[in-house]
This record gives structure tokens, sequence and C-alpha cells, in this order.
């Protein structure tokens, strides 16, 4: 397995740890377990770390389809290593820092560590295109 495949394994799981954190943490404002067992016909709003939690899940989910699409363009493509692995580290780790920075409602290093994941997604299509310059496949 290459290390760009088995970051998009990890981010995966990160993307089930996102959906665990903000149901978990939403789920005594929501209501508690009889509203997770019933019908949900209202939306159980949330305030504090639980829509925090909520709303960077929704942020992870808007970025991996990218993330993921680019790194198997690259397995594919024969294009890992490089750019490509660099940028899946960045996305990685920055989605990783993401959701405690972002759950514990510290700004500013929450945007840089959001830029730090974009940059992760740049490099990527960068390598996946060759576009990084030299030593890049």
């Amino acid at each position: 397995m290459t290390e760009e495949i088995r970051l998009l394994a990890f981010s995966a799981a990160l993307g089930f740890a996102h959906v665990v954190a903000a149901s978990a943490a939403g789920l005594g404002q929501r209501g508690g377990l009889a509203w997770a067992a019933g019908n949900r016909e209202s939306g159980g709003q949330v305030t504090g770390a639980a829509a925090r939690l909520d709303r960077a899940a929704k942020n992870f989910f808007e970025t991996f389809p990218l993330f993921s699409a680019l790194v198997l363009a690259a397995a594919v493509s024969g294009r890992q290593g490089g750019a490509v692995a660099w940028g899946a580290e960045l996305y990685f780790w920055g989605r990783l820092l993401y959701l405690p920075v972002y759950g514990f409602g510290i700004p500013w290093i929450r945007t840089l560590v959001w830029g730090v994941a974009m940059v992760g997604i740049g490099f990527v299509f960068a390598g996946l295109f060759g576009w990084a310059g030299p030593g890049s496949p």
C-alpha cells in the first residue's frame, strides 16, 4: 500500500471520527437516545462545542471528496510520491488537527490548520499533473 492510499484510508477513518464526535457531542442537547431512536422530525439544534463539531464534520465532508478523487487519480496514473505524498500528509495532519481545534473553539489556529489541509489538496493536484517541479514523477 502506498503512503498516499494509507493516508486516504486514515482520512476516511478521520471522517468517521468527525461523525461520531459531532453526534456524541450533540446528543444531549437534541434530546438524548429518545431523539436519536425516533424519526427526528425536528432538527434538534445544538450550540457551543456540539455546534462547532457539527460544522467541523460538514467542513470535512466538503473537502474529503476532492482529496479522495485526486489521490485515487494519482494512484491510477502512477503519480505517487513527491508532491502527491507531501500533499496527502498535509491534508491528513491538517484535518486531524482541525477537529479538536475547532471543537475547542480556537480561532485563527483553526483557520491555519484548515489552510494547511487546503495546501495539501493543492500539492496533490500539482503532483498529479507533474507541476511540482524537479523530482516529481
